[in-house]
């Protein structure tokens, strides 16, 4: 046994038989591997694999070999499970009854995947730079040009320590900046880019890195680098600002989805104790037929925005997006009402919210929040909710893979309001700190009140915007008064019917945007003759 590799080998059998939507069976990880020295299939079969399945293939590699995270957070169910109710507070811990996964190795894959940028917070030994490394792996590089790759933040990190040096000879000898040769850092051409530590890099050198991430190249001395598309990956201690230095609201704006290390849990000490006496570090073993090539990642991408969003869960993402950013006092004019206005007027918040006495500030859900949600949010969440469904091999998103990465995406995006009515209740007031618990809970309260105002059966605001949206060529002139007159009782209707809400102002907005499309083609049909 001694000169087995216990982590060099991976199963052949599917991770996932079903296509489509799961069968409803239970999941059985044994059949996946047969414990550290069982026996495998051949890993050159494997290498054949559709690349969903090739990536859970990793996943499951990486979850029972490398990283020991037995959290099973991102759960799924073909019925519902029972709860088992725990301590005084009786929390409750339910048995998924579906195939389930671990978020801090999850969401790293799903990252890699569709090529988006990923911040691990965490306690320091948590594992967060390790599964970093992992990810840079699957890129294909190895160990020793990952670290070398690897970008550590420290206080005294200069623009050129982060993207390269202009050639020496150049700087004496150049007419003009044009002239001035850069050697640039190889790490720029990678297609996965880990930075370590990010928060401890200084503000100046921070808006260098923006520039790489957000726009796919590096400039120094009017010389620009073009980047290839990337996976990137940060790490931080916390993500509260405990670094040498605050990060950058538009840096921060660029990381797609945060993830968390969970604490060890002890009972897998056993795993520690194998690796130490077969002498093994995991991130040296990653089997060939795991490493996806640059035409694989590509066609991954584009697979993954192939995925189908549903019209139903749109509009439940839409509603859900609506419900934050709404405030009745903050504005005169319609157009302004909203929590923007007043944070960049420097108007508090608890002044706005004592104008408020018609709202009620327990069940309203934009209470709960301090902002609202930015274009950059909802695009991430759109595209992670359809790699997850390609990660488990469906070709269309389901209402839980929304369920499980809005959290995730929206963890450093969305900000609690700690003095909310809604956080003062005893059984909400671990919600505060449990982001991802808070936020889960947020949507899951948004889809009650969506079906409870039976936005699933009838919405006619998407009906008169879905007319629009199927263009105006053909449309007379009578059918454009009428259209008008409907968008005008509805209006009405709304007014009439409804509190002032985000939902409801978000409508208004709608319908008076399609009153001005129309409006306006209806002056074009009348210059026409």
């Amino acid at each position: 046994m001694k000169g087995l590799n216990p982590f060099s080998r991976i199963s052949a059998s599917p991770t996932r038989p079903a296509t489509g939507k799961p069968k409803e069976v239970a999941f059985d990880v044994t059949s996946l591997v047969n414990g550290p020295f069982g026996e495998a299939d051949d890993a050159e079969e494997s290498s054949t694999a559709p690349l969903d399945e090739k990536l859970r293939q990793a996943y499951f590699w990486i979850v029972n070999h490398a990283v020991i995270s037995p959290h099973y957070d991102v759960e799924y169910n073909v019925s519902a499970p029972q709860p088992i109710q725990f301590g005084d507070s009786q929390t409750p811990l339910f048995l998924p009854t579906d195939q389930s996964y671990s978020s801090f190795i999850l969401l790293p894959l799903l990252t890699f995947a569709a090529r988006r940028k990923c911040l691990f917070i965490g306690g320091p030994g948590r594992g967060k730079t390790a599964s970093a490394l992992l990810m840079g792996l699957l890129g294909g590089y190895s160990p020793k040009e990952v670290r070398r790759a690897m970008q550590h933040g420290h206080p005294q990190m200069t623009v050129a320590d982060l993207l390269g040096n202009p050639m020496p000879m150049d700087l004496m000898q150049a007419e003009q900046e044009s002239d001035i040769r850069i050697s640039w850092r190889r790490w720029l051409n990678m297609r996965v880019k880990i930075v370590d530590e990010y928060n401890r890099i200084p503000t100046r050198t921070q808006s260098a890195l923006l520039t790489v991430m957000g726009d796919n190249y590096a400039e120094m001395f009017n010389q620009i680098h073009e980047c290839p598309p990337a996976a990137w990956y940060l790490t931080a201690n916390d993500d509260q600002g405990g670094g040498t230095y605050p990060v950058i609201e538009a840096l921060k704006d660029r990381i797609d989805v945060v993830v968390q290390a969970l604490p060890f849990n002890p009972r897998f000490l056993d795993d520690l104790l194998l690796r130490i006496e077969e002498g093994v570090d995991p991130a040296d073993c990653l089997p060939d037929a795991l490493q996806f090539s640059e035409a694989e990642m590509d066609q991954m991408e584009r697979s993954i925005r192939a995925v189908t969003l549903p019209a139903d869960l749109r509009q439940r993402l839409e509603f859900f997006a609506s419900q934050f950013e709404f405030s009745e006092y903050s504005g005169q004019q319609f157009e302004y009402k909203s929590k923007d206005t007043s944070r960049l007027a420097g108007v508090p918040r608890h002044q706005l919210a004592m104008l408020e006495d018609g709202r009620d500030r327990l069940a309203d859900l934009g209470c709960q929040t301090r902002n609202g949600l930015s274009v950059r949010s909802l695009m991430s969440l759109i595209v992670y909710a359809k790699a997850m469904a390609f990660f488990r091999g469906n070709t269309e998103v389901e209402l839980n893979d929304l369920t499980q990465m809005l959290p995730f995406v929206l963890h450093s995006r969305l900000f609690a309001d700690a003095d909310a009515p809604f956080f003062q209740q005893p059984e909400n007031a671990a919600l505060l700190s449990d982001k991802i618990g808070w936020l889960r809970h947020l949507f899951q309260l948004s889809c009650a009140e969506f079906e409870r105002q039976g936005r699933h059966r009838k919405d006619e605001v998407a009906e008169l915007k879905a007319e629009l949206d199927a263009g105006l060529e053909g449309v007379s002139d009578k059918q454009c008064r009428k259209r008008l007159e409907q968008i005008e009782r509805t209006l009405h209707q709304l007014a009439a019917g409804n509190k002032l809400s985000g939902a409801v102002h978000d409508d208004a907005m709608t319908l008076k945007y399609l009153h001005q499309r129309y409006s306006n083609y209806q002056r074009w049909l009348s210059s026409q003759g």
